[in-house]
């Protein structure tokens, strides 16, 4: 009896070890089939762990390579000497591979002002506007907007695309199917046409282009001023008052050079008159 129980025991014990294991292999069979079937084992492989046991997962998409963003900015600063931080800033704006597209500069009694515009590669575009400011002694404003022409521009280029392929065809039917001088000139014109949207869309994908490449930074730098008391009455200096002698001098000599032309009949007379009495004392 004893040993009838001990080998039901032994069989019971065999039969809930083999259940258990067969649960096991079938719940890892059923969650690695899941990850492939959804495509997380390729996910998971992307996770790190990191100290706590937080996963991280890395981005490696690439669709930032592909958005058309145009960043733009303006700033105006008050500096201690207007033609220095001109000079400093052109530095920074030339070791970043930008250039100055234009300058203004403004003198008056109470403050100098120089303006000018910034075209700076769009990957440079934060180095050189932190430079610039960092010129400062005082920042009024900074702002920073950007505009986002990737639908234009994947828009545009796709119109390309199809109007080159249209294009290619009335140049093949113009090339073997035109025979009756009307036909000829439907496909000259339709190609004309297309020709000149092309050059159109060709001209807005080169600007957006360009914008998007080189970003654009609007500059003001001032300094003040401060204005010296205009004097009440002007008093001429030295060297003023020598100028004023010479030229005054060379103007007594100037119209008495005249004066001589004007009267030398007068001269002549004189002279003769002159010669004769003499010559009758004698």
């Amino acid at each position: 009896m004893r040993f009838r129980f001990v080998k039901m025991c032994f069989h019971i014990c065999i039969f809930l070890f083999l259940s258990f294991s067969c649960s096991k292999y079938e719940n890892t069979y059923d969650e690695s089939i899941a990850l492939e079937e959804t495509e997380e084992t390729a996910l998971l492989n992307t996770l790190q762990t990191e100290k706590g046991g937080v996963l991280k997962v890395e981005n490696k998409s690439t669709i930032n390579d592909q958005i058309k963003i145009i960043r733009n900015a303006n700033c105006k600063i008050k500096v201690t000497s207007v033609e220095k931080a001109t000079m400093l800033a052109k530095k920074i704006t030339s070791e970043h591979k930008g250039y100055i597209s234009d300058e203004r500069f403004t003198n008056t009694n109470y403050a100098k002002e120089n303006r000018f515009t910034i075209r700076i590669p769009q990957n440079k575009f934060d180095e050189v506007l932190d430079g610039v400011c960092g010129l400062a002694e005082f920042v009024d404003y900074k702002n920073i907007s950007t505009v986002d022409v990737t639908e234009e521009y994947v828009d545009i280029t796709s119109r390309l695309k199809t109007k080159f392929e249209v294009k290619q065809r009335y140049e093949h039917i113009l090339k073997t199917k035109a025979k009756t001088v009307e036909d000829i000139l439907k496909a000259e014109e339709k190609l004309s046409k297309l020709q000149e949207e092309i050059e159109s869309a060709q001209g807005r994908l080169n600007y957006l282009s360009n914008r998007v490449s080189f970003s654009t930074i609007q500059v003001d730098i001032y300094e003040t001023i401060i204005p010296k008391e205009e004097p009440l009455r002007y008093q001429p200096g030295f060297l003023d008052k020598a100028k004023q002698g010479l030229s005054f001098g060379w103007a007594v000599i100037e119209n008495i050079t005249l004066l001589l032309f004007y009267i030398w009949p007068l001269l002549i007379l004189g002279i003769l008159i002159f010669v004769y009495f003499k010559w009758i004392k004698k």
